[in-house]
């Protein structure tokens, strides 16, 4: 049987893992991946615009990201948005292109990483955990459901709610391993 408030908390926690996987695209493992420039937003003729919308990026040689800007004379406010992004990589800009060579990772910022990595999961989780409170105080205040239904459908958010925990702590155990080398 199919339940509404079930149904909808389904979607958000779905939407809570899909989240989750954008923000770990971000996160460096050592190798260039244009998604790590998925959060800057460069000042673009007055209003912030996202960099892949202004420019062209691509990896090269496994370890360099180069960013070619489609309008030459954003290069300059492209430069200044990866700064301020604090990446940890320094933009070598020499006029036409701005390159980006990811460093090696140590022992120490893998470690780092993979913090940051738990933290996020750890923040999904919590996201999934208030779709429950949520579902379950939404289901108690329904005063035509008789007690069985309640039940149930508390039941199938407690499932829900498991299954999706578990999905966070696999997706993050992914990518610690990537970030590690492993």
């Amino acid at each position: 049987m199919a339940y509404p408030i079930v149904d909808s908390s389904e979607k958000k926690m779905e939407g809570a893992i899909e989240h989750l996987k954008e923000d770990l695209a971000v996160v460096r493992t050592g190798m260039a991946n244009a998604a790590m420039l998925n959060n800057v937003s460069v000042d673009y003729y007055g209003s912030p615009t996202p960099l892949n919308q202004i420019a062209g990026i691509k990896v090269e040689e496994g370890r360099t990201l180069v960013v070619k800007p489609y309008d030459p004379s954003s290069l300059k406010d492209i430069e200044k948005a990866i700064n301020l992004a604090d990446l940890g990589i320094a933009p070598q800009n020499d006029g036409q292109v701005i390159r980006l060579a990811v460093p090696q990772m140590t022992e120490e910022t893998r470690k780092d990483m993979v913090k940051k990595v738990n933290k996020m999961a750890e923040d999904a989780k919590v996201a999934v955990r208030n779709i429950r409170r949520d579902a379950n105080s939404a289901i108690k205040a329904d005063k035509t459901a008789d007690e069985d239904l309640q039940k149930d459908q508390l039941d199938e958010i407690q499932k829900l709610t498991d299954k999706y925990v578990k999905k966070i702590e696999e997706t993050a155990d992914k990518k610690a391993k990537e970030v590690l080398g492993k």
